[in-house]
């Protein structure tokens, strides 16, 4: 059978509501959320047959049921993602916290774990294992396979919450499935994001961030473009990053791992170029939780805040000096892109930015190509992926991924570690098929395309 040619049933569709429903409330958007436009992204993950303990005689049933009473259960102190997002007065979305629950749907899938393409995500697992969101502000499928095991996908709007707010989540709807403590406790409290008074305009932020109004029409070339951004995942081996990591570092300066990878697609991706004068757009995300710590009130972590905590710095150069530069001189571009952004003042430079501009929407310039651009890329580092402990009480993932077809001409790529903890990577990738071909060309002994010999399938492998 052709691993993408697989039928996916739908055995039942429920909605699930918090057991202990919160009256009905709305939780404004911060002033970061906002700089967020209507996107979901998705996280699914995959569970062998051979893990399960024989002793518990799991049946499919059975373990959909633990599942979505966990959900009814952490939909308790996650209850925005049973809410819904509305527009308040000025045009500018809010969460409606009504209870109104999560599409959850149980289906069959007529293949095995093995046989799933997963290097090709957008035919193997897009609108078939993690589900397209029809309303509210998450929707979950769980998917039996042939050989018996099951594929959790998620679909969340990232108006709500980033990478790290659904990490917390998964966590902890995972520990309850266990009826084990508790590692989160989700706050809210957006006061911790007020804009200064009065906010200043710093205008850094003015080269990172530009009004939707303002955006000009895409110019002819890329609407005629025959290519379009594609979702593949490869594999690296934790001896190539540590690799590119030794020849990214200088005088006794090492560059993080994320830093040397990310500069090593990106001069991957000029080697593609043959207008040397175009530019290289790329951006890195930065989580703010650990530079705003000194907002943070009494016993009221940061790194347990639900919402949007983050910025796009990005950096740019021509396709002909990114072809010249040396790793090193290319990883020191994207150490210092990133650390200008990951400090309080630009955090708080751009809350007051928004708050100077609002009720207009904003989005970062990164994600906006224009004609003088050969490519834009997002690195996002996704190596606080806890997919080891993603254990709902049948052993941990087999595999795990974030699946983010953003739209747009904007490349986007995360990292993650693998399930293996030997410090190799799992990177979702979704970029121009150009670029993804030219990255398997030029750094095949790098990027592996992801195959089943990937897959931790069995419990002692």
């Amino acid at each position: 059978m052709d691993s993408s040619d697989f039928t996916v049933s739908m055995k039942r569709r429920d909605v699930v509501a918090a057991v202990l429903p919160v009256p009905e409330q709305v939780l404004p958007m911060s002033n970061l959320d906002l700089l967020l436009p209507p996107l979901d992204f998705g996280i699914f993950l995959c569970y062998k047959k051979s893990s399960f303990n024989p002793e518990q005689n799991l049946s499919p049933e059975s373990m959909v049921t633990v599942i979505k009473k966990a959900l009814a259960q952490v939909l308790v102190p996650f209850y925005p993602f049973a809410g819904e997002i509305v527009q308040n007065h000025r045009g500018e979305p809010e969460l409606l916290c009504s209870n109104a629950g999560v599409d959850f749907v149980h289906a069959y899938a007529d293949i095995e774990l093995k046989e799933l393409d997963l290097y090709h995500p957008d035919v193997s697992v897009h609108g078939k294992l993690v589900p397209v969101k029809l309303r509210g502000v998450l929707s979950v499928q769980v998917t039996e396979l042939n050989c018996g095991g099951l594929v959790i996908g998620c679909t969340f709007d990232h108006r709500a919450a980033d990478a790290h707010s659904a990490n917390m989540f998964l966590t902890t709807w995972a520990e309850i499935s266990q009826a084990k403590p508790t590692t989160h406790i989700p706050f809210f409290q957006r006061s911790l994001f007020v804009p200064r008074h009065p906010p200043q305009h710093d205008e850094s932020i003015d080269k990172m961030y530009v009004l939707l109004s303002s955006i000009p029409p895409p110019p002819k070339e890329i609407e005629v473009s025959n290519d379009h951004l594609l979702s593949r995942i490869y594999y690296i081996k934790a001896e190539e990053i540590d690799r590119l990591q030794f020849q990214a570092s200088e005088n006794g300066t090492q560059r993080s791992k994320i830093e040397s990878f990310s500069a090593f697609l990106w001069k991957t991706i000029a080697e593609g170029g043959n207008d040397l004068s175009k530019g290289v757009k790329l951006g890195i995300i930065v989580d703010g939780r650990k530079r705003l710590e000194r907002r943070e009130e009494k016993n009221l972590s940061l790194q347990n805040y639900f919402g949007n905590v983050l910025s796009i710095p990005y950096t740019e150069v021509s396709v002909g000096e990114l072809k010249s530069m040396t790793l090193k001189m290319a990883a020191k571009l994207v150490h210092s892109c990133v650390e200008k952004a990951a400090t309080e003042e630009h955090f708080s430079s751009l809350i007051d930015w928004v708050e100077l501009h609002r009720p207009k929407p904003a989005i970062v310039k990164v994600y906006c190509t224009d004609a003088d651009d050969e490519a834009a890329i997002v690195v996002s580092s996704g190596q606080h992926f806890p997919v080891t402990k993603l254990n709902f009480g049948w052993g941990i993932p087999a595999f795990g991924s974030y699946h983010f077809p953003w739209g747009g001409q904007t490349g986007y790529v995360m990292p993650m570690p693998s399930v293996r903890e030997n410090g190799d990577w799992v990177v979702y990738m979704h970029l121009m098929k150009k670029h993804l071909d030219l990255i398997e060309t030029k750094a095949f002994d790098v990027f592996r395309p992801f195959d089943s010999s990937h897959l931790k399938l069995a419990v002692d492998d």
